[in-house]
């Protein structure tokens, strides 16, 4: 089958629709056999308010706009929200598009947007397939019974149904799951957008086991450094049905290392950057604030959060797993004690579990206090009875005292994410938690704010995500994961353990 153009390099699942396709073919439907030609993609207007360059990633094919989201994209565009700003954005696209030719009669795209270059990588028109185009369909569509209703769902389903009619390759590309659902029932080919998708089954975990030999263990302590291909013969592996590969160790992953002879004789190494050498990860023999860790993931957490040459850290783990906790407390070590950063900075996405409680009196601040509060419990924590030197001049005061006071001296700024957008974020120790309910244009918007000398660290579960229009492939958080690992100056654990409490550790495995 063939999907949607990506421009990404997320490895292509298999077809789970072959079934249907040998229906479709048994049916005489054009899209069964060999599936190469040019298609219709008919884009949803939810697609262009999760992804407006979605115009400019399916090269060599039409895609139709059906005039009914360009009525919903105008009522869209006025809300000060990410919504509006897509809705806008996209209007743009089209704008500039129209200059270039008549829509209803499509407009080749390769070259007409400053931001289509990133999107499509389409470069110029040289060499562009003929009928590689954006087209707005205005006609007044003959609807079958079913989509009787005057909705814009069916108006948009409408389109796609009667070029899928009229023998045309048409693929109705839609995020909304009932819409896709309307649409596949009427023969449609109805596909989910995933040029922002990636594999959430098979997600980088940052870390690899390996059985070694034991004197090769013992020297990479003893040098404190391994030559990578001292170990290239423990990376050969078998797959399912029995043949070799060889596993790709990338920039900054981490290595188990269990001696083949001794279970008892393990180690634990990591790439340094992108050189052809192992370095050797121990647990800290002091504690970071007062929190040591207490399993190999989260030492592997905590050697990415103290390195200065890591400058992107993304913690994954269940409820429980220590992911907040270590990038609060490695935060606070390098801000407050080793004064390496000039603040740290922690903001989570305003996005509630379950119904909302509706406004919040007071002022921003007060308004913040109930958003912020998880992180409020990790500082409460770490700074309550964790033994560090911060606590000996301030026995007097109690916690919260001592938490008001570093906001007070601008030393911990704990914020929204609204009001990340146009900022320049210096010299800091930079926290995102929840990360998971965030798209990959607010991920991008996020990281991109970073200025010279920041770490920004990205906390989540991708099990619990709040967020109604993402999922675990879909998540921001799974999106970068995948994007930057194997870059120098970034890393990523998968953290599996929980240390809450063994009732949490229960919940977070069996529920």
């Amino acid at each position: 089958m063939s999907t949607l153009a990506r421009t990404d390099s997320a490895t292509p699942r298999p077809d789970k629709r072959s079934e249907l396709h040998l229906a479709r073919e048994d049916k005489g439907d054009p899209l069964a056999a060999g599936d190469t030609g040019i298609k219709h993609f008919v884009l949803d207007t939810n697609v262009l308010l999760h992804n407006p360059n979605a115009l400019f990633v399916f090269k060599e094919n039409h895609v139709v706009i059906p005039f009914a989201v360009i009525e919903e994209l105008d009522k869209l565009k006025r809300q000060n929200d990410d919504i509006g700003r897509n809705a806008r954005e996209c209007i743009r696209h089209l704008d500039r598009l129209r200059s270039r030719g008549k829509l209803i009669d499509g407009v080749r795209w390769p070259a007409a947007s400053p931001t289509v270059g990133q999107a499509s990588s389409g470069g110029d028109d040289t060499g562009a397939a003929e009928g590689w185009d954006v087209r707005i369909d205005v006609a007044e569509h003959t609807r079958p019974n079913v989509l009787r209703e005057d909705s814009p769902d069916n108006r948009i389903i409408a389109v796609a149904w009667s070029l899928h009619a009229a023998g045309k390759r048409a693929v109705f590309v839609s995020k909304d799951l009932n819409a896709r659902i309307k649409s596949d029932a009427l023969g449609v080919r109805t596909e989910d957008f995933e040029n922002q998708k990636v594999d959430a089954d098979r997600l980088y975990r940052g870390f690899l086991e390996i059985d070694l030999a034991g004197e090769l263990i013992d020297e990479l302590y003893a040098e404190r450094m391994l030559a990578l291909e001292r170990v290239a013969e423990a990376l050969v592996d078998t797959d399912e049905e029995g043949a070799t590969y060889t596993r790709e160790l990338i920039a900054n992953q981490f290595l188990i290392l269990k001696d083949t002879r001794d279970e008892s004789h393990t180690g634990l190494a990591r790439r340094l950057a992108d050189t052809g050498h192992l370095i050797p990860v121990n647990n800290p023999r002091k504690p970071t604030f007062g929190i040591m860790a207490r399993n190999v993931q989260q030492t592997m957490a905590m050697d990415l959060l103290l390195d200065d040459e890591v400058r992107l850290v993304t913690l994954l783990g269940s409820a429980g797993t220590g992911k907040t906790l270590l990038a609060v407390a490695a935060g606070m070590a390098k801000v407050f004690n080793e004064e390496r950063y000039e603040k740290l900075l922690v903001a989570r996405p305003i996005m509630p579990m379950g119904r909302d409680i509706g406004y919040l009196p007071g002022d921003k601040d007060e308004k913040l206090t109930a958003w912020m509060q998880p992180i409020f419990d990790n500082l409460t924590y770490l700074l309550s009875t964790r033994g560090n030197p911060m606590h000996q001049s301030a026995e007097s005061h109690t916690t919260e005292q001592r938490i008001r006071k570093l906001m007070a001296d601008g030393k911990l700024v704990l914020e929204p994410l609204t009001y990340i957008r146009g900022r320049s974020i210096p010299h800091q120790f930079m926290i995102v938690d929840e990360a998971q309910n965030l798209t990959p244009h607010e991920i991008k918007t996020i990281v991109s704010r970073v200025g010279e000398g920041t770490k920004v660290v990205l906390t989540g579960d991708i099990q619990q995500i709040d967020n109604p229009y993402l999922d675990q492939s879909s998540n921001g958080l799974s999106y970068i994961v995948e994007k930057m690992k194997g870059i120098p100056i970034v890393g990523h654990v998968m953290l599996t353990r929980s240390e809450r409490s063994e009732l949490a550790s229960l919940a977070a495995s069996m529920l």
